[in-house]
């Protein structure tokens, strides 16, 4: 007698083509199984890479991520650069019967002053700033011309480009020259794009290449063809800015390149400097000396360096270790890993000024940006790719870090000019301007005023 089955519940329907009532799965045949698409599969594909770079991107995203990065890698470079300063030049001070840290506390005290400008630019307006342009460029012209006249301008290493302060300062007024026609250049370019003359070559180059081409001139005859070249590359960077046509910006770049030539060729010296590009010996009359020298040191650093204070080369077989060549004398005393961590402070310096100068709406403050970015981008690499032997040794400090308050004191104000840019994005102000006590107690009082009553 078959069993009741009235008592197990209502049964299932039955599929199609099935005795039972279970749903049929899925036909497998000889080919892959098909795989689930559910949400419990694992990690998206990318793993720990990908979140690592969603981090990344969205961390540099955040509004004052630029213009902390500003603060800190100037910062790091500056504070490196006094240390490394001191080791380099001790040698070179005793040498001359003064004490170990006579270079060390003139860059010090350059520095301090370098702090107050930079303070000062990074709070002061844009308006301000366009407001310095002119005044700034017509003593800076002056004190160039200035340096030409007999009995006034003083001859350093060959260059006839330096003003005595009286005892042991100098001045070197081509280094202002650069900040100064920055922020000329700027305001100048910014007018002409507010009334929308910028689309015509004309206002272009005039008169932002002829008044670049004077200071060429008044640094060229002084002889400081480094100086020049950076010169140079800030006039390109502005040109560039302004969307100059590739026909027009190549035919600058030509006629700068046949003078530059010209100059080389009528030089011995300059083109002792050329040929010592990539030398691995002396020369037969020790030209290419410091060339030479300067990949000893970075060579005998290793990975980790020698110690700080323990180098070889400074002790009067590298010239100029501690203004044009420190990077040499890091490279010996940190090693690679010291070396690499400069290079890695510039470059977020550079990247950071381009986001400031790439997300802004203020034509000034693009260009302004732009070319404080160029400027210390340019030398940087001019002075690194001569100790590195890619380059000629075109006299050139490193931003920052080699020994001078000429070079410093103008630096560091343009530094103080991309913190104030990256201060005045909309997002950035409202970021900062969050931060501080009061706003923020009254915007958390704000949010508890406005909560229901009985939420708690």
């Amino acid at each position: 007698m078959p069993a009741d089955d009235t008592t197990a519940g209502p049964r299932r329907p039955a599929g199609p083509g099935r005795r039972g009532g279970r749903a049929p799965g899925p036909p497998h045949g000889p080919g892959p199984r098909p795989r689930s698409t559910g949400a419990t599969t694992g990690p998206p594909r990318g793993g720990a890479p990908r979140r690592l770079y969603e981090r990344v991107r969205r961390a540099w995203d955040r509004p004052l991520t630029a213009y902390y990065v500003i603060i800190g890698s100037a910062l790091l470079i500056t504070v490196l650069g006094l240390v490394m300063v001191y080791s380099a030049s001790m040698i070179k001070a005793l040498s001359l019967s003064l004490p170990s840290t006579y270079f060390f506390r003139k860059q010090f005290l350059a520095a301090v002053i370098g702090t107050v400008l930079l303070v000062i630019a990074a709070r002061t307006s844009s308006r301000l700033h366009r407001a310095l342009a002119y005044p700034l460029l017509i003593v800076t012209v002056f004190l160039m011309a200035l340096v030409q006249v007999p009995g006034i301008g003083e001859s350093v290493g060959g260059n006839q480009n330096w003003l005595s302060l009286g005892g042991p300062f100098q001045l070197q007024p081509s280094e202002f020259g650069k900040l100064a026609l920055i922020l000329w250049g700027a305001d100048l370019l910014a007018r002409k794009q507010e009334k929308r003359l910028l689309n015509q070559w004309k206002h272009i180059l005039v008169p932002l290449v002829p008044v670049g081409f004077t200071l060429l001139g008044l640094i060229m005859l002084g002889g400081d063809m480094g100086t020049s070249i950076i010169l140079t590359a800030i006039l390109f960077g502005l040109l560039w800015l302004a969307g100059a046509p590739t026909r027009l910006f190549a035919g600058v770049l030509g006629i700068a390149g046949l003078v530059g030539f010209m100059l080389i060729r009528t030089s011995e010296n300059r083109m002792s400097r050329l040929f010592c590009v990539g030398a691995e010996d002396l020369g037969p009359q020790g030209q290419c000396w410091q060339a030479v020298h300067g990949l000893y040191a970075l060579a005998s650093g290793g990975w980790f360096g020698s110690g700080l204070g323990a180098s070889v080369e400074k002790w009067g077989q590298l010239p100029e270790s501690h203004t044009d060549f420190i990077f040499a004398i890091a490279g010996e005393e940190l090693g690679l890993a010291g070396t690499l961590s400069v290079l890695g402070l510039f470059a977020a310096l550079g990247y950071a000024g381009i986001r400031v100068a790439g997300r802004t709406e203020d034509h000034f403050v693009r260009y302004a940006a732009g070319g404080v970015t160029t400027w210390i981008m340019a030398q940087a690499m001019v002075n690194i790719g001569a100790v590195l032997g890619l380059l000629p040794i075109a006299g050139v400090p490193l931003p920052l870090f080699s020994y001078g308050g000429s070079a410093l004191l103008p630096t560091m104000f343009a530094i103080g000019l991309l913190i104030a840019f990256a201060r005045e994005e909309p997002a950035a102000k409202a970021a900062l301007a969050m931060r501080r006590p009061g706003v923020r107690w009254k915007s958390m009082r704000r949010r508890v005023v406005k909560r229901p009553s009985g939420e708690r």
